[in-house]
């Protein structure tokens, strides 16, 4: 890091860089959250559903295995049951029906007059066909990207259609159930509490990783308000566990998301619309209980995992692309992220089946658009598909080798230039500068998340006063710092790097506020050290 990439930052600076991200708009709140009935086809679609209802059809929902497909399944669920109507869901299971709607999860299907699906059915064309063989309607609600040609569908809900009004594109399938929630409300002329629904669509807004501007942030704010005075079952009993009574973006992020995707990827992701789900204290335990176990096993088949892909870097590609025998599919994604960072490479995690296919996930790094390459090698794949941040595919181990050659050519040949500074480095800023007002400016732009990143800074020539583990693993650090007679503390989290007391290094962290025994101190939450070139 130089420091001549970054420019100086004062207080007053800092908040002319966070008021820029939501000159637009600026801070909106429920008031201006868009009608249902601006969505395309979300008339048509509710009509549909309402006639079911009066008529006594079945109804199956079809989510999806990942956080937002999880609780926007437990959403529409819970409203059918807040009207007394059955209705049949179905989560897919990641190893056995792979991804949303698929032929796979149509023999499974109970009798059924209507399917909706959540967070997916876009990309389903076959799938699609084969329900509209079947004599059976599709309501689609989704927000992903639109395929060339589009499913058959009575109905298809999703703000990225070109000719949808819906003012916002990036919100997510939790989002795009709640609208269609409200608008069935509305149809039928009932009383309804949005608001405690919003609470599981705040969860989903900070999982998928949508931009916390526009109505994505107002909410999430609602909803997490709302998170923290939940009465439902899996709320309160998620709470006592963890020993909170509020809910900040990075309690989500950071721990209730990752706990609730466990289900999905060690087994099954109907595990964690149970919990969600979940009608009694009671039963609310036992799920969490499921899922605590399952999320020590994510955490300990990841890490086994990224150490045997770490050994297997030998650092002549430019494009990773890591393959074992058995290596657990449901975490290859994890893993693809941690190896990318740690070697500042994109990087693709691939497990190798008895039957010779390799299956797994990649993420990208920097600048490059890992679609795009991964594009010039379709030839050698048998399945795949993604966005530029991260794909999934699969192919014939016989064509590994030239897999690996042609997507670091195309790498090679794209002349992706590497970024010279972090993007989420607002500046650089002394020891001395940082202060209380400045993280009570901060907290006026909370949530942080993609679109709107926490402010990080970069100080300079900086001397480790301290340093120590802590953590039962030891593998967490606990620092002083010291710089121009100005010391503070700070932590970085997950590492088994090792500094010297005495060592001049440049920092890179986000500032917070750390509350312990009744005091309030500043704490530096270390994100990169580099040793300081001192001429």
């Amino acid at each position: 890091m130089k420091q001549t990439a970054y420019p100086s930052v004062t207080r007053e600076v800092l908040e002319r860089i966070l008021d820029a991200r939501f000159e637009a708009e600026g801070f909106l709140s429920l008031k201006d959250l868009p009608h249902p009935s601006q969505f395309k086809d979300m008339e048509r679609a509710t009509a549909r559903i309402v006639t079911a209802i009066e008529q006594g059809e079945k109804i199956t929902i079809i989510g999806d295995y990942d956080v937002d497909g999880v609780t926007a399944t437990t959403l529409m669920h819970r409203f059918f049951g807040a009207i007394a109507y059955p209705v049949a869901w179905i989560i897919p299971n990641r190893f056995r029906d792979g991804y949303g709607l698929s032929l796979t999860l149509l023999e499974q299907l109970p009798p059924t007059d209507l399917i909706i699906t959540v967070d997916n059915g876009i990309a389903a064309v076959e799938a699609g066909r084969a329900v509209e063989a079947l004599g059976i309607d599709l309501i689609i609600t989704d927000h992903h990207l639109l395929p060339d040609t589009l499913p058959p569908a009575y109905a298809i809900i999703n703000p990225k259609q070109p000719e949808c009004p819906f003012p916002y594109e990036e919100v997510c399938g939790a989002q795009i159930a709640w609208y269609l929630i409200a608008s069935l409300k509305n149809a039928l002329g009932i009383r309804l509490d949005m608001m405690g629904y919003m609470e599981l669509v705040s969860l989903a807004i900070i999982a998928d990783m949508m931009p916390l501007q526009h109505i994505n942030r107002a909410m999430v704010i609602a909803g997490l308000r709302h998170l923290s005075g939940s009465q439902h079952p899996a709320i309160t009993c998620y709470k006592e566990h963890v020993n909170k009574s509020h809910f900040t973006e990075e309690d989500i992020g950071f721990f209730l998301a990752p706990l609730l995707n466990s289900a999905g990827r060690m087994d099954d992701a109907s595990h964690a619309v149970a919990f969600l789900g979940a009608t009694t204290h009671h039963e609310a335990r036992i799920g969490l209980d499921r899922l605590l176990a399952f999320n020590d096993l994510r955490k300990e088949t990841e890490s086994a995992l990224t150490q045997e892909a770490l050994a297997q870097v030998t650092g002549e590609d430019e494009v990773l692309v890591l393959v074992g025998e058995g290596w657990h599919e449901g975490v290859v994604g994890i893993v693809a992220a941690r190896v990318a960072r740690i070697h500042q490479k994109p990087t693709i995690i691939l497990s190798q089946s008895p039957n010779g296919l390799c299956k797994g996930s990649g993420r990208s790094f920097d600048a490059c658009d890992l679609f795009a390459i991964t594009s010039h090698c379709r030839a050698l794949l048998e399945k795949f598909g993604g966005h530029e941040a991260a794909i999934g595919l699969s192919l014939k181990v016989e064509n590994l080798p030239a897999f690996r050659e042609a997507i670091n050519h195309a790498y090679t040949h794209s002349s992706y230039p590497t970024q010279q500074c972090d993007p989420e480095i607002v500046g650089v800023v002394e020891l001395r500068e940082l202060s209380f007002e400045m993280t009570t400016l901060m907290k006026r732009y909370e949530p942080y998340g993609m679109a709107n990143p926490r402010p990080k800074f970069l100080s300079c020539v900086v001397r480790i006063c301290e340093v120590a583990t802590m953590g039962s693993e030891g593998n967490h650090l606990r620092f002083t710092l010291e710089q121009g007679g100005v010391r503070l503390r700070g932590v970085k989290f997950k590492t088994y790097e090792q500094f010297e007391v005495g060592a001049w290094i440049d920092v890179s962290y986000h500032l917070s506020e750390n509350h312990f025994q009744g005091s309030v101190t500043l704490q530096l939450v270390i994100d990169t050290i580099s040793i300081s070139n001192i001429e």
